[in-house]
């Protein structure tokens, strides 16, 4: 089963692939993405990647925080699960007032 890690501190200019790349020195990278703002198209300077193995994934954590990659040191961290939580990032507010009851 595979592992996310989250990667922040990232350069706006790496890419997905140059993501990938630095990942799959540590092991078995499935995936690597670099969260885009959708208002701007710009990086939001961090990104998550996906490791094939918790092995690979601790290894990869082990050996590349702190890498320099274009200038900035990244920061790795075990990705949460936004999924189990409720709502993920929290209540959206819409401006209305609630509603009694």
């Amino acid at each position: 089963m595979g592992k996310k890690l989250f990667v922040g501190n990232l350069a706006y200019e790496v890419t997905d692939d140059e993501l990938r790349e630095l990942f799959s020195q540590a092991g078995t990278c499935e995936s690597a993405s670099v969260v885009i703002d959708r208002d701007t198209g710009q990086s939001r300077g961090f990104g998550f990647v996906m490791m094939a193995s918790v092995d690979d994934a601790e290894r990869a954590k082990r050996d590349l925080d702190g890498t320099d990659l274009k200038g900035r040191r990244l920061r790795i961290d075990e990705a949460n699960d936004q999924s189990s939580t409720r709502g993920g990032a929290g209540p959206r507010r819409s401006g209305a007032p609630a509603r009694r009851a």
